[in-house]
């Protein structure tokens, strides 16, 4: 499939946060999200926040195909800059298509030197298989969380 990866743009705000209404209603994640949190992250992404990068997938027909988004931080474990991929999501009639892989190799040449983690669902095998066909591996962490 033709297209490309490029910056998340204000002009994308409406399909973005479209797709991702979609993506966090899927069994993929164990939150459902809020249009405050969409909307913060979409500007996360846009403005001119050091953490976070945004990223659309781009039909060469000018149609948005997916998303995703990123967070940096530093990784005291093993001692480099770390790229969360917080966002990963492809519309499901372009999913199987290689634009997955693609980004993992865009963001390896955008972040040289980082580790890369994500986290998923095991529930979500389709995701997870793309994660371990691009070197990524599970980790025996219990994460936790407070907000």
């Amino acid at each position: 499939m033709d297209f490309e990866i490029r910056k998340m743009e204000m002009r994308d705000r409406d399909e973005v946060l479209c797709m991702m209404r979609v993506f966090y209603r899927s069994p993929a994640l164990i939150t459902n999200g809020s249009e405050q949190i969409f909307e913060r992250d979409f500007e996360a992404c846009v403005g001119d926040d050091k953490y976070a990068d945004g990223f659309v997938f781009e039909a060469a027909s000018g149609e948005i195909i997916g998303y995703a988004m990123t967070a940096r931080g530093f990784s005291t474990e093993f001692g480099k800059p770390c790229v969360w991929i917080e966002d990963l999501y492809v519309k499901e009639p372009y999913r199987g298509q290689g634009t997955g892989g693609a980004f993992f190799d865009f963001i390896s040449e955008r972040y040289p030197g980082c580790i890369f983690r994500l986290e998923a669902e095991r529930e979500n095998t389709g995701a997870v298989r793309l994660y371990q066909k691009n070197g990524f591996c599970e980790l025996p962490y219990l994460e936790m969380i407070k907000v």
